[in-house]
């Protein structure tokens, strides 16, 4: 998920991280080895199609 404009991002446990950047990628998939930044992961784990 790209996040627009953001100064912060809280995760799940809520830890804040700042954010300097004017977009951001945000895990979905929540396999990313960076949480909660995306670092491409979901493009190669298999999804379940049922």
């Amino acid at each position: 998920m790209l996040v627009r404009g953001a100064t912060s991002i809280e995760d799940e446990e809520g830890t804040v991280h700042v954010v300097d950047r004017p977009v951001v990628a945000l895990c979905r998939c929540a396999k990313s080895s960076r949480l909660p930044w995306c670092d491409g992961t979901h493009k190669v784990i298999r999804r379940d199609r049922s």
